[in-house]
């Protein structure tokens, strides 16, 4: 999820309210990412590139690494999260994908162009690899979370996956593997209704088909996100140790 960084004076707290005092607070570390190209992957999609500020030589990379990234919303400080792709942490450069709709974020996305720069933020970001591996993994994602989806694909070795997806994958850059990975795909309907439905209805037996150790990773809306949380953890009682979720974007 969501953003070098000159320091004015207490920026983070003044220039980005409440949110920017908080994480201060929190020692959240503070970068400028400059721009290096754009890219439109589909019509709603676009990947915009970047160099990192030297963020990657302090933090390192891990899967599923997210920055904050902070716009300008009619004069008010707002921050999006965003999950790194492709980082190099040698040459300092990754990108952002950005699920185009209506918003700050998407606006600057659209317009983004060599040397624009904007303001990032790292905290709370982190990776724990399920102990032991899984044996299976069932993921339920939207175009918000693909790069993270991706990523956790990449990192989770060789388990079979089945995947619910919330919406297509058509054209959009995708990690699934055929023969490893099956993708569910869900309309987004009623709110989210409708891949929650999808959901409660195949997961129990997926569950029991799944070996001793099944994960269960979930980024959508975070309404959706937590009404199968509390699915799969109070009424499937699948341990929380097993289970990662994330509301990635709250519908409006």
């Amino acid at each position: 999820m969501a953003e070098s960084y000159v320091k004015g004076e207490d920026t983070m707290g003044q220039g980005r309210g409440w949110e920017g005092a908080v994480l201060k607070l929190m020692r959240a570390r503070d970068f400028t990412f400059t721009v290096t190209g754009a890219e439109d992957v589909t019509a709603d999609y676009r990947r915009v590139r970047f160099t990192d500020g030297g963020m990657l030589a302090a933090t390192g990379v891990h899967p599923t690494m997210w920055v904050r990234l902070w716009f300008d919303n009619a004069g008010r400080p707002h921050q999006r999260a965003y999950t790194l792709v492709d980082p190099d942490p040698a040459s300092g450069g990754f990108a952002l994908e950005f699920a185009l709709h209506e918003g700050c974020a998407s606006d600057w996305a659209r317009a983004a162009k060599p040397g624009d720069t904007i303001e990032a933020t790292v905290q709370g970001t982190g990776f724990e690899e399920p102990s032991p591996a899984p044996s299976h993994v069932f993921a339920i994602g939207d175009p918000a979370s693909l790069p993270a989806l991706n990523s956790l694909l990449g990192a989770l070795g060789s388990a079979p996956a089945t995947v619910w997806f919330e919406g297509t994958l058509d054209g959009l850059p995708c990690g699934v593997e055929p023969g490893r990975h099956e993708v569910r795909e869900v309309p987004r309907q009623a709110a989210g209704a409708a891949l929650v439905e999808r959901v409660r209805a195949d997961l129990p037996e997926l569950l029991r088909q799944a070996g001793e150790h099944p994960y269960v990773w979930i980024a959508c809306d975070t309404a959706t996100t937590r009404a199968l949380s509390a699915f799969v953890r109070k009424e499937l009682g699948v341990p929380k140790q097993r289970t990662h979720a994330l509301g990635y974007w709250r519908a409006s």
